[in-house]
């Protein structure tokens, strides 16, 4: 007997108990569509991840004063963890860094007539946007002499814009941040969550030394809450963390003894984090499918020994008339795996509708993809086989004339 020849009769057989066919591949069904699906979810997020994190920077880097154990042991000895403007322009100068760029920021009241509400508002130079890859969408940002004219000059988030200015043009009006009058001289491109937890749309952004001379107070005229440095494009970030660690340490006069009081948060690492436990995840999620495709292969092989019992007058009657132990073998083998892949096949097509729901709430994007379905199949044909085989080769080592005494 052929090959063809065994999955058409493995069709045949499966025609002949159709109901029983429907309910032992259901259990491959649910099976194939929790992998695949799982497997989509989980390929997802790490695409998700991966892209909230490039549209962070993963070269970037963030200095704020206080190191792990620096804060409380420096207060005693009389000295308190800073990070100023000062600082920003040494390591600005740094051959390792594209750029750094000092913060200052703070919770305050924004009122444009009789809309009022409360934003964080961001302190910061024009090499910010550079470094933090922010694009102006309408207008243009303030420039360095508006730095050191401390110029009342505001750039606004898109959401802010239309909050405050619905149907206008904000170009050239007038915000109230605590009572004093900015005036709008740029709109963010784009909206999307930013490393501190803001969203881009929200941002509003005015001259450090604005915020410093009546906005934000410090302890100490100069200083800041963070810099911002960006790593040079193809660089060894490693090497700029270490040139940062030694200029504000020589800046700062900390004794080699000394801890830092200083801290640096490397993105690049948040971002090798993020993917490990998004990997993870997706291997769980995955285990979970294959567990449930176990689940179904079990009900396979529970199926196919009831087969056997029931067809043993058909088993003897093939090899009375000449088929080999080989034969009968191959054929309940072939009978499980074409249920596996049959069923294997509308779990792929459940799974793509279940996937293209998810997508259509437009909250996560779910993406089938062909990795996925080779997965799916092959861990379908292997669940056909492992299962298959005992049933199988029970069948074929039945005796001819044990076979055709059976009642």
């Amino acid at each position: 007997m052929n090959f063809l020849q065994i999955v058409v009769e493995a069709f045949r057989s499966m025609m002949a108990n159709r109901l029983r066919t429907l309910l032992t591949m259901l259990g491959i069904i649910i099976g194939i569509t929790s992998v695949v699906l799982l497997l989509a979810v989980g390929d997802s997020m790490k695409r998700f991840i991966a892209k909230e994190l490039e549209q962070l920077g993963t070269n970037m880097l963030f200095i704020s004063p206080g190191g792990d154990r620096a804060q409380q042991q420096r207060m005693r000895n009389g000295a308190q963890p800073t990070m100023t403007i000062r600082d920003a322009m040494a390591l600005d100068q740094l051959p390792s860094l594209a750029g750094a760029a000092p913060v200052l920021q703070g919770g305050f009241n924004l009122a444009v007539g009789n809309e009022n509400a409360t934003k964080t508002i961001h302190g910061v130079t024009p090499s910010m946007f550079k470094i933090r890859g922010w694009k102006i969408d309408k207008g243009s940002a303030f420039s360095d002499a508006d730095v050191r004219a401390s110029a009342r000059m505001v750039v606004i988030g898109r959401k802010i814009a239309d909050q405050f200015f619905y149907k206008q043009d904000p170009l050239g009006q007038f915000i109230r941040i605590e009572n004093m009058s900015f005036q709008v001289v740029g709109v963010l491109y784009g909206e999307g969550k930013q490393v501190d937890g803001g969203d881009l749309s929200e941002y509003v952004i005015v001259p450090i030394t604005a915020a410093a001379a009546g906005l934000v107070k410090m302890a100490f005229p100069g200083n800041v809450h963070y810099v911002v440095a960006q790593g040079k494009s193809g660089g060894n970030l490693q090497d700029a963390i270490q040139d940062i660690n030694e200029t504000l340490r020589d800046r700062h006069h900390i004794k080699v003894d000394q801890p830092d009081d200083f801290r640096i948060d490397n993105l690049a690492s948040f971002a090798e984090t993020a993917q490990k436990i998004s990997a993870g995840i997706a291997l769980l999620l995955g285990l979970i499918g294959a567990i449930s495709l176990v689940v179904g292969g079990i009900g396979i092989m529970n199926i196919m020994l009831v087969s056997v019992t029931e067809r043993t007058r058909e088993i003897g009657i093939r090899m009375a008339i000449g088929a080999k132990p080989r034969d009968v073998l191959l054929q309940f083998l072939t009978e499980a795996v074409v249920i596996c892949l049959v069923g294997g096949i509308f779990g792929i097509m459940l799974a793509s509708g279940a996937a293209a729901g998810i997508t259509a709430t437009g909250k996560f994007d779910v993406i089938i993809t062909l990795r996925a379905v080779i997965v799916a199949c092959g861990f379908s044909s292997l669940v056909g086989v492992f299962f298959g085989f005992y049933p199988a080769r029970r069948a074929s080592r039945l005796l001819p004339v044990d076979c055709l005494r059976y009642e």
